[in-house]
């Protein structure tokens, strides 16, 4: 079977290329998305930044430790308290003790971080040019983004540059003095002190966390980003790790099944020399071996060449950190490769199976285009399936349809159940998508209808790519449309006032504000409240701190049970996704600094997209700057001499009317979910293109006495021509429609979902994609079905041997 099996690889080449550069590419991938994988498995460990060269450093306890009967729960604290002044004064009996301090300054769209100079020793930072700060107005920058001498307008007020440092590549930093850094920032979480670190451990007891060696990058700013960005890499590369062997299976298979019906002829006539069904499924079995052997080892050679090259891209995108490289491992080669081989095999098995049960007498019959049984009955089981999944899911949590792992996982049964029963609307279809008033009609609706296997190899990968484009980019534009009309419905404020980046408002400018005539104001806090659910799962809820009165006339909460109006310092308004939300019922919490309260439910809103969060009092909000004032008209008042009061009194912050600042606040989906469903739907189409054209390559070559006879009866090369691209393009056009169908059914279990989770649905296709996906999918076919053809026209008409004569 071997031999007879190279010997056809040898002179049908052709027809197994696609296969092997789909397949190849697809264990590149995978290659690729393996070695990502295994090199961002555990960050290693960051050794400490700013504080490198400090002896000792004491910082407030900033983690909420909760006894359950498992073990102790943690959460990191929203507003860690400051260090207490007995700590300190404690710490500064061992020895020298340097305060330190740290807060945004924004200086034109440069984000800054504000240090006190005695600090600028610990990382170390080493003075470039100029001098050290000596007065209020004087700072020191690190980089070359200003000379000793420049003046620099920043939201801190006007300062001079006296100095610059070597940067160190982990901040943007500024030093002030000592005493303007206090007055900027008058809270102490953490200082350096020159003592024995077990004296001080003895000295500060349960009060503070004493920090030495590598734990010391525990007082660097955000100290986890590494491993959050690896987690969320790794996310997008196993999402494209999987894709890529869903559309792999789909290319290999079609490619498959295709050429098995290409050489139905073929195998009757070995049946008839005397071959059984086995042999014939073992020589079908073992050309896809030695492809698939062959094209997976060739697959893990460019996936080792192509890893580091898109390490090195996502770092300089920023998607990882700047030291991310691919690693020495072995174990994502064995994975793509026996990935890759199980791929073409289980690609072929269909289709040896269906060249097993060749009758000797097939080849005086033409091709039925009848669906097998094997097809329908898969085909079928996952379409049910899909309505079940659905149903349940509708009918249980509609929550969990929102999940990005759903919305990305969930269409691949309908999509599979789609491609496979596919052949049952392909004839009917393209009936309609044609004319039969012109000649050329009336062949295209002929062909494509008698060929059904041909039109359904070439339909399929052009419906999953435009069906997996719709329903990920259009699941994800629904979901920031869904946010959207939230924020809208929500918001009834006529203008919203931000302060800058990683700042808030401080009693000035809001006694300013409040003094603008013919503005009711409401500010608002971000916070945190955690919960213990079921006794072990410390959950955390995002929330907002707002006075009731004024919340109720600039904000529409979308309640279930209970009043704003209700709330007080003892009580909260939960969403109907806390396990307990009846009003009236009491519930323990933990404040955003840790402190443990028990406040009674005062209203609960609905679940909406998940993003509804708590509302607390100032008083339940502790540590939480003010951070947003809404802002709603007294009537008559005057919109525009309000605005422009509101942006004198404000002074840095911003002031936005309301549609303005729901467009500034919802941008879309975040950067690294939008290049992951790019990258996804980036392999998607390339494994169509390949199979489409490898498909119309295939199909060229076997209809070489059919665009012989149409020749001869007196048809034009243009009209030979132009009958192969127009049924090209019929046929894009079929799988485009029922690809469009999958993702309207796709995103409408989706706007269901925000139905019940009492969300206005507003379903979005992404148009723009669509459109684009498809034209490039009908140029691909359309090039692969003409290009062919051009050439095979070049013959003479009776060369073709169109009676079927000679061989």
């Amino acid at each position: 079977m071997l031999t007879v099996a190279l010997r056809t690889l040898r002179t049908r080449w052709a027809g197994f290329t696609g296969s092997f550069v789909a397949l190849s590419l697809g264990v590149a991938l995978l290659t690729v998305t393996g070695l990502a994988l295994a090199s961002s498995a555990a960050a290693p460990p960051r050794g400490p930044e700013r504080f490198a060269a400090a002896p000792v450093v004491v910082k407030s306890q900033d983690t909420l430790r909760v006894p359950t009967r498992i073990g102790d729960r943690t959460a990191r604290l929203t507003h860690p308290r400051p260090l207490p002044a007995a700590t300190v004064a404690a710490v500064r009996k061992l020895g020298p003790v340097v305060e330190d301090r740290s807060f945004p300054v924004r200086c034109g769209p440069a984000d800054l971080t504000g240090h006190p100079w005695s600090t600028a020793r610990f990382a170390p930072y080493h003075l470039a040019t100029g001098r050290a700060p000596r007065t209020a107005d004087e700072v020191v920058v690190t980089g070359d983004r200003a000379r000793p001498g420049e003046r620099l307008p920043t939201d801190r007020g006007t300062v001079r540059v006296v100095g610059t440092l070597t940067p160190r590549g982990f901040e943007n930093a500024v030093f002030f003095t000592d005493a303007r850094a206090a007055q900027l920032a008058p809270a102490v979480h953490q200082l350096v002190v020159t003592a024995d670190p077990a004296a001080v451990r003895r000295a500060v007891g349960d009060s503070a966390q004493v920090l030495t060696g590598d734990a010391r990058r525990l007082a660097d700013a955000d100290p986890d980003r590494d491993s959050e960005a690896l987690t969320a890499m790794n996310a997008l590369f196993g999402t494209a790790g999987g894709v890529t062997a869903f559309v792999s299976v789909f290319v290999v298979a079609s490619t498959f099944a295709f050429a098995v019906a290409q050489r139905r002829r073929e195998f009757a006539l070995l049946r008839t020399t005397g071959a059984t069904p086995g042999q014939i499924r073992r020589t079908v079995l073992a050309e896809a071996l030695t492809v698939g052997t062959v094209a997976s080892a060739a697959g893990c050679v460019l996936g080792s060449h192509l890893a580091p090259l898109l390490a090195a891209r996502v770092a300089d995108e920023g998607l990882t950190p700047a030291w991310f490289t691919i690693g020495d491992h072995t174990w994502p080669y064995h994975a793509a490769f026996w990935t890759g081989l199980l791929v073409a095999l289980a690609g072929a098995t269909a289709a040896s199976w269906r060249a097993g049960r060749t009758a000797p007498t097939r080849d005086l019959r033409e091709d039925s285009g009848r669906i097998t049984p094997g097809r329908l009955l898969c085909g079928t089981a996952l379409l049910l399936t899909s309505a079940v999944t659905l149903a349940l899911s509708l009918t249980g949590d509609p929550g969990d349809l929102l999940h990005r792992k759903t919305y990305i996982s969930r269409p691949m049964l309908l999509i599979t159940a789609a491609a496979l029963l596919a052949p049952l609307v392909l004839r009917p279809l393209t009936r309609l998508l044609t004319c039969p008033a012109s000649t050329v009609g009336m062949l295209v609706r002929a062909n494509t209808a008698t060929g059904v296997r041909r039109t359904a190899a070439l339909a399929a990968p052009v419906l999953v790519t435009v069906a997996l484009t719709g329903s990920l980019l259009g699941a994800t534009a629904t979901l920031d449309r869904a946010k959207t009309t939230e924020t809208r419905d929500r918001t009834t404020a006529a203008f919203v006032i931000t302060p800058p980046a990683g700042t808030g408002f401080d009693d000035t400018t809001l006694r300013r504000l409040r003094a603008v005539p013919g503005t009711d104001l409401s500010p608002t806090s971000s916070t945190a409240v955690h919960v213990l659910e079921d006794g072990v799962a410390l959950i955390r809820s995002e929330g907002r701190a707002a006075t009731p009165g004024a919340l109720a006339a600039t904000t529409r909460l979308p309640l279930a049970a209970g009043r704003v109006s209700d709330l007080d310092d003892d009580s909260i308004i939960v969403n109907e996704e806390w396990r307990r939300h009846r009003v009236g019922e009491r519930v323990r919490v933990w404040l955003g600094d840790g402190t443990p309260r028990t406040l009674r439910i005062a209203a609960v809103m609905t679940t909406g997209t998940g993003n509804n969060g708590v509302y607390v009092t100032p008083r339940n909000a502790p540590g939480a700057a003010i951070d947003r004032i809404d802002v709603a008209l007294e009537d008559g008042a005057d919109p525009a001499a309000v605005a422009t009061a509101l942006t004198r009194a404000a002074g840095p912050a911003q002031v936005l009317t309301r549609d303005a600042w729901i467009r500034d606040t919802h941008t879309g989906t975040e950067r690294t979910t939008r290049l992951g469903l790019l990258l996804v739907l980036g392999i998607a189409l390339l494994h169509t293109g390949i199979s489409v054209a490898n498909t119309m390559v295939m199909g060229a070559s076997d209809r070489a006495r059919d665009l012989a006879v149409l020749r001869m009866t007196g048809a034009t090369r243009w009209q030979v021509l132009r009958l192969t691209g127009a049924e090209a393009l019929t046929v894009v056009a079929a799988g485009a429609l029922l690809g469009l169908l999958v993702t309207a059914v796709n995103l409408a279990g989706l706007t269901g979902a925000l139905a019940l989770l009492s969300v206005r649905p507003a379903p979005a296709l992404p148009w723009q994609a669509l459109g684009t996906t498809v034209t490039a999918c009908a140029l691909i076919a359309t090039a692969a079905a003409v290009v062919p053809t051009a050439l095979a026209l070049r013959r003479p008409a009776n060369a073709a041997n169109p009676a079927g004569l000679r061989e």
